[in-house]
């Protein structure tokens, strides 16, 4: 598991795709801090991990990311800590398109392609 609080390449989104799940990783984003925690077995590990260093738990987000895929699609949006229906998500999916959006600038500002 690591914590990218600095832009990665997609190269090292890649190598470590293919010591875990071999095409994808797993990650979760902070959208207010601007941070992600990726490489982890489940999204729940990495929301923990989070959650313990301050992040509250509405802005934080699942989803797997396929380094190999094209860049519009990329992003997976699912993932079992965003099925929230107190915060209004009832999905493993990023029901709100404002949120997608933000989750998405946030990756695309922590990982260069």
């Amino acid at each position: 598991m690591k914590l990218i609080e600095q832009a990665i390449t997609i190269e090292v989104l890649k190598q470590m795709a293919e010591q875990s799940f071999g095409d994808f990783v797993k990650a979760v984003v902070d959208i207010e801090q601007r941070i992600m925690v990726v490489d982890a077995m489940m999204h729940a590990d990495e929301e923990k991990y989070l959650l313990e260093k301050g992040s509250a738990q509405e802005n934080l987000w699942g989803v797997n990311l396929y380094p190999d895929f094209e860049e519009d699609r990329w992003i997976e949006f699912d993932s079992m800590i965003n099925l929230r229906p107190s915060f209004g998500n009832n999905t493993r999916s990023i029901d709100d398109k404002k949120i997608q959006d933000r989750v998405i600038e946030v990756i695309k500002q922590l990982v260069k392609r």
